[in-house]
């Protein structure tokens, strides 16, 4: 069976394949309103060309189909074609709400993005922040504003190879953690499959390619027995009475990678990349051909998987199971009627009832409400932290426990038993102590597992620990734990702050009741620190501001008004031999050093982190161990290159790179030669042949900064007979 190839509209669309696409499902189709919202977008994006050539028209024709396809209404399709007129055109809101209505200009302003981004990075990264966090308020309303935005960064992703490489990696990395993800919440899956292997093919073209490969060189092989299983499987059903239709499907690309990076394994140890589903009319007959697929063949143990009765959070449902079938190869089967068939491609669209005039999906839809449960927990967290969390709460939830009184919640792997007691409700997640798993006490660091069912035990006594964010899971939890924390924290340090002001004060014979209070201090304090009361004895509190610059106006001498005037303190100097890598700027007095697991490099996008007694850690950004740091929003602190290390003359850093190729003669030659071009060394190297006929190489070479090395890795990856080329210690592709 041939791997299908991504489903790219052969032809152009025009807007009768639109209308006739909505026709069957829209009896009474407002067909004046798309045609006035084509001629409009046709007007007003006149003579706009897309980076292929094409005129701009054909994108929002081909996002207006794809929403035609998942038989949304049609507002939805004519803000579809008119989603960029806003944001590329002189047309105003207003001017939209005259020509379409409310209902129309709404949904386009909701998918206009902010204006105007500043130059730097930190202005950059909180504009796109506020972008998705004011597209999640208007979906967490109205949905369709999401749906809409999936539409058109899916026809985005398919003529993304028209931008250059940097475009191609930054989109298809924020498709791959975001938008894919969002459209798996919503049970939209042949929009998340179709991202994720377009993602998988520009993050990572040459293994895409020599999957693409491998998988046709066994074709002909599973061809054979492909058809026999097929065939008995019918066979099965119309003997048994059971009326349904059979289909065989290669898995996506990325779903295969993903499972060969995750065991470790090569194409040929994969037998499952073939799967079956199956669409029968009801329920019984969904586990009555189950029965029968068990009796025929035998099941995989533990791969049995009931969909049916506790289906996923975005309304999925389906049976799964892993049988052993001829030869001794396992393929997975799933099987589902056929409503459920049209909720696992379309997901909340397939709800999303428009059939009367203006109707809207109920607002406690489980896959709208993780938007709401996502935008309350992030209140007031900062653009990275909020980027990170919508990260963490995309992951699928897989493990699935139950209440004493039989309630089923869902939990991403990995999840504990505070997780669970913070679902349950904050206080009780703030004064729980352990639990009880299927009758046995259990600490609160315990993982759930499936079926598990879970009792909270609570003492008023218990508070929260900062040791809790180390087994904490879930983004609900973890943003109740550090709110907690902070709040806590501020308290004491305000008390701390007020004790150290009251005893700076006595030296010199008075005290904050004498003089009125703090805010009689703070106006002559606002060079040292907040002039706000609270925040002022808070920072004296933490130690950010002395308590003697806050009193320093009221001394006589000399000395004193020298201190009040002595600006902040100085850096240490960076220890000898530490290199370009202290010469970081950040906005704290820390000592800054490069994390070793990562060794960031001048130009790099990167982040700082508070360690405990030496300083800032400064990572790159994709470290896979900031991931795990991202955890502890409160140690982030802002870091940025100093001018110095963009200078031809900064120290070079080593920098470890894992290649593999084809195995033949002359490649060492090459390699060496494409590193030499740009002004490199070489290190060390270590050559190993594998046995594949293909081979690998772990180098380590010397470069200035993160632009020589991307010029470095670009060359090596042009190589002949490259398949892959990685910097050792980066995350480039999430398995």
């Amino acid at each position: 069976m041939a791997v299908a190839a991504l489903p790219v509209p052969a032809v152009k669309i025009r807007i009768e394949d639109i209308l006739n696409r909505m026709e069957p499902y829209r009896p009474e189709l407002d067909e004046l309103l798309i045609r006035h919202a084509y001629v409009f977008a046709a007007n007003r994006h006149r003579g706009q060309i897309r980076r292929s050539g094409e005129p701009y028209l054909t994108h929002p024709l081909t996002v207006a189909w794809i929403l035609a396809d998942m038989e949304l209404d049609e507002e939805t399709v004519a803000a579809g074609l008119l989603h960029d007129i806003l944001e590329d055109t002189p047309t105003t809101a207003e001017e939209l709400e005259t020509e379409f209505g409310p209902e129309v200009a709404r949904l386009v302003v909701a998918l206009t993005k902010m204006a105007d981004f500043e130059s730097s990075y930190t202005s950059r990264e909180a504009t796109e922040a506020e972008n998705f966090r004011r597209l999640l308020l208007a979906s967490m309303d109205d949905v369709r504003v999401i749906l809409i935005k999936l539409a058109d960064r899916l026809h985005n992703m398919r003529t993304l190879g028209f931008l250059r490489r940097d475009r191609q990696e930054a989109i298809a990395r924020e498709t791959l953690d975001i938008f894919a993800p969002i459209a798996n919440r919503l049970g939209i899956g042949s929009i998340k499959t179709e991202m994720e292997d377009l993602c998988f093919r520009f993050l990572h073209p040459r293994e895409a390619e020599k999957l693409e490969g491998e998988l046709e060189a066994r074709r002909e092989a599973a061809d054979r027995w492909f058809a026999e299983i097929q065939n008995v499987l019918e066979k099965l059903l119309a003997d048994n009475g059971i009326q349904g239709t059979v289909q065989g499907r290669v898995k996506h690309l990325y779903s295969i990678f993903a499972k060969l990076r995750r065991q470790g394994v090569d194409v040929a140890n994969v037998f499952d990349f073939l799967a079956f589903r199956i669409i029968v009319g009801t329920v019984a007959d969904c586990y009555a051909a189950l029965g029968l697929i068990h009796h025929r063949w035998p099941p995989v143990p533990g791969r049995l998987k009931d969909h049916l009765a506790i289906p996923k959070p975005n309304a999925y449902q389906s049976l799964h199971t892993t049988v052993v079938g001829p030869e001794g190869h396992p393929f997975e089967i799933q099987i589902r009627t056929h409503d459920m068939h049209k909720i696992a491609e379309y997901g909340i669209a397939a709800h999303w009832s428009y059939k009367e005039k203006g109707s809207h999906a109920p607002a406690e839809d489980s896959r709208v409400a993780w938007l709401r449960a996502l935008l309350d927990n992030s209140e007031g967290s900062s653009p990275r932290e909020f980027l990170d969390s919508l990260k963490v709460d995309l992951y699928p939830d897989d493990v699935y426990c139950f209440t004493p009184r039989g309630d089923v919640f869902s939990f991403p792997r990995g999840a504990t038993v505070l997780d669970f007691a913070y679902r349950v409700h904050s206080q009780v997640g703030h004064n729980c102590v352990g639990g009880r798993v299927s009758g046995r006490w259990v600490p609160l660091k315990t993982e759930i597992r499936n079926g598990d069912i879970v009792e909270i035990t609570t003492s008023s006594r218990q508070r929260p620990h900062h040791d809790w964010l180390n087994f904490a899971v879930t983004n609900r939890a973890r943003s109740k734990i550090r709110a907690w924390l902070k709040h806590e924290e501020k308290g004491r340090a305000i008390e701390v702050g007020r004790k150290l002001l009251e005893r700076e004060l006595r030296k010199l014979g008075t005290s904050l009741k004498q003089l009125g209070g703090v805010e009689q201090l703070a106006a002559a304090a606002q060079a040292a620190g907040p002039s706000k009361e609270e925040d002022l004895l808070a920072a004296i509190g933490f130690g950010k501001v002395p308590a003697s610059a806050v009193t320093a106006h009221l001394r006589q001498d000399e000395a004193a008004a020298e201190e009040a005037a002595e600006g902040p303190r100085r850096r240490p100097e960076p220890p000898a031999g530490s290199g370009g890598a202290l010469e970081v700027t950040g906005d704290a007095d820390f000592l800054v050093y490069l994390a070793k697991c990562c060794r960031p490099l001048p130009g790099e996008d990167i982040v700082g982190f508070v360690t405990r007694g030496k300083g800032v850690a400064v990572h790159a950004r994709g470290c896979p161990n900031v991931r795990n740091l991202l955890y502890h929003p409160e140690r982030e602190i802002e870091v940025r290159w100093a001018a110095s290390q963009a200078s031809p003359g900064a120290p070079s850093s080593p920098v470890d790179v894992d290649m593999a190729f084809n195995d033949s003669s002359g490649m060492l030659a090459s390699i060496s030669q494409a590193i030499s071009s740009e002004g490199s060394d070489i290190l060390s190297c270590n050559l190993r042949a594998e046995p594949n006929e293909t081979g690998s190489a772990a180098m380590t070479i010397l470069v200035r900064d993160a632009a020589q090395l991307a010029r470095i890795m670009g060359r090596l990856q042009g190589l002949k007979g490259m398949l892959r080329v990685e910097r050792r210690g980066q995350s480039r592709v999430s398995a």
